[in-house]
């Protein structure tokens, strides 16, 4: 039975420490911008699918198109979040998106799907913060451990995700469509088995 069915949805742990949808906003001190993450709505699809095309999936064909993301954002067991400038309610108007992370959780693992930042929207730490807010929710769901795969030779990413507690395990060779390397990276937070008897399911 999935983790999500026996205790609660992942977007319910996403939500559970705010109270609407407006999200999280931080300020970046350098360029005095604030940026708001929160989770993404079908609005946001197309931005997502965009992004991930030009700037994850560029040259691999495009997998996490429109309908692919929208599928995500229904998924119980799935978190896909956005990252703008601004709050989707200002002005009626729907923000550029800065940026947008997708995470799946199972019963123990969860796995970091995609996660991406528009180049120059880089180096302001809005990457770190959607890493933060999802692994908020991974604690609170008692999961053991978070998962994700990378292009082996993407180093600047593979030295982010060193910095934010991942580390490298397996090279996996023509893993994307037969012909690139990815490199599995893990983020252990308990060891696996039963949940600790202090655990409490969410309210």
């Amino acid at each position: 039975m999935a983790w999500s069915a026996r205790f609660a949805s992942a977007k319910d742990l996403a939500r559970a420490p705010r109270t609407n949808n407006h999200g999280t906003i931080f300020r970046v001190k350098k360029e005095k911008v604030s940026v708001t993450i929160r989770i993404a709505e079908a609005g946001d699809a197309r931005a997502i699918a965009e992004m991930s095309r030009d700037h994850i999936e560029s040259g691999l064909g495009w997998r996490y198109d429109q309908p692919h993301i929208l599928r995500a954002m229904l998924r119980r067991e799935s978190v896909v979040l956005a990252a703008s400038e601004r709050p989707t309610y200002v002005a009626g108007a729907r923000p550029a998106i800065a940026g947008f992370a997708i995470m799946d959780f199972g019963d123990e693992r969860a796995h970091l799907v995609l996660l991406a930042v528009q180049p120059l929207q880089r180096r302001r730490g809005i990457g770190r913060r959607m890493v933060e807010w999802l692994m908020e929710s991974t604690l609170v769901a008692g999961m053991a451990s978070v998962h994700l795969e990378l292009r082996a030779d993407n180093e600047a990413a593979r030295r982010f995700y060193r910095a934010l507690g991942f580390a490298e395990t397996v090279l996996m060779p023509r893993y994307y469509n037969g012909r690139e390397a990815a490199m599995r990276m893990i983020r252990v937070l308990r060891a696996p088995g039963p949940l600790p008897l202090s655990w409490r399911p969410p309210c």
